[in-house]
């Protein structure tokens, strides 16, 4: 593939990606494999570990109990990365690291390997770590995680200092926490993480010019909209379906940055994404990272009935939430998710009904999920409907 743009100076942001020719919406940019990957913790019983495919029965690694292929074939094929990580995991059995830890543990691994690793556009010597311009507790938080790390692959690499003398873990986690990305199925949904050193060169805009795309672990980057020669590439390192006040927030506590981008200097999507009284909308934006956590550790019959509870008309003097509320459409999101867990499609279907207008007007997302409502709705209903008829 014929590479249409280049590496330079961005200014004000450090190194970029910019056009050399004129590029379309949708053409494929660019195709990266991983320096290294993992499923995530939450994941892990449901993927393979070596191509990300859902099934559901998947082969168990026979040494440590957490690994999990598709067949024999994804198992061999995975061995070159697992057969360190296999020791380590059976030496903190039964506990499990953190997503950040496995990663940064098979990052090492790999570089031990240097057969295995290719230059690319951009090495992880030059990914930088911002370890300076962090908080004191965030610092703090992953000095724990470098203990955790040194711990975790101790019967592997006992003196890391020795073995590979420009890594210290926690320059490496705090790279980790600005460079890596989340990996997603077909729904985009985020089922692990990797590391793909060329692409951390994409800076962010809240309105990028481009999109990454998974299939399996390999990262395909697409044009979002048609660039002309010397446009940067920019990628949204968040969810953008946020307000200003939110982004800017996130960005600046994970990646250190204020960003400046013309939707957070305008603040133009606000009014739209924080429609109706602050009231109203107030309990449901203070109640996501509860659910949030429920979701994470698949407590969907809760997240349900919490959910439900928060969508539900309140009555009285306190006026309803609109709909396009970009709190509002969370929670409905977050409802959305437990029923397709929970296999109740019908309502899933109603729930997905309602965020096609706002996620239409923000991101595709939530356009793969209703058709594959509407396919297991279908599905569900095909045999009734064959039992109707055969009584008749």
């Amino acid at each position: 593939m014929a590479s249409k743009f280049e590496r330079f100076a961005s200014a004000g942001k450090g190194n970029g990606l910019r056009a050399t020719h004129d590029i379309h919406a949708g053409e494929l940019l660019y195709t990266a494999e991983p320096l290294a990957y993992c499923v995530s913790n939450t994941c892990a019983k449901y993927f393979c570990h070596s191509c990300f495919s859902r099934r559901e029965t998947l082969l168990r690694c026979s040494q440590c109990k957490v690994a999990r292929y598709c067949d024999v074939t994804c198992q061999k094929q995975a061995w070159s990365d697992h057969k360190r990580e296999c020791k380590c995991l059976r030496s903190l059995h039964p506990r499990i690291p953190t997503d950040s830890v496995r990663l940064a543990a098979r990052i090492i691994f790999r570089l031990l390997s240097p057969s295995q690793t290719s230059p690319g556009l951009c090495s992880l010597e030059e990914h930088e770590s911002h370890l300076c311009d962090m908080r004191e507790e965030r610092r703090e938080g992953l000095s724990q995680l470098s203990s955790m790390l040194q711990l975790y692959i101790q019967q592997e690499v006992p003196n890391i200092m020795q073995e590979l003398p420009a890594v210290d873990p926690l320059s490496l986690l705090a790279k980790l926490t600005c460079n890596c990305f989340t990996v997603s199925d077909g729904e985009l949904q985020e089922i692990g993480v990797g590391l793909y050193p060329s692409m951390s060169l994409l800076n962010h805009d809240c309105r990028p010019s481009c999109v990454m795309l998974f299939e399996g672990e390999t990262l395909h980057l697409r044009a979002a909209r048609d660039m002309r020669p010397a446009e940067e590439l920019t990628i949204s390192y968040i969810g953008s379906l946020a307000p200003t006040r939110d982004r800017q927030t996130q960005l600046e506590e994970q990646y250190h940055f204020t960003c400046q981008c013309q939707r957070c200097t305008t603040a133009d999507m606000d009014p739209m994404m924080l429609c109706g009284e602050e009231e109203a909308w107030t309990p449901l934006r203070e109640a996501i990272p509860r659910l949030e956590n429920l979701q994470t550790h698949g407590d969907w019959e809760e997240l349900l009935q919490e959910c439900s509870s928060l969508l539900a008309p309140m009555g009285g003097a306190v006026p309803a939430v609109p709909d396009g509320n970009v709190y509002r459409l969370r929670v409905t999101d977050l409802a959305l998710d437990a029923c397709i867990n929970l296999a109740q499609w019908d309502r899933a279907l109603a729930y997905g009904t309602i965020t096609l207008e706002p996620y239409r007007l923000t991101t595709r997302r939530r356009l793969f999920t209703f058709h594959f409502l509407m396919e297991q709705r279908d599905r569900r209903r095909a045999p009734r409907e064959r039992k109707k008829k055969s009584t008749k």
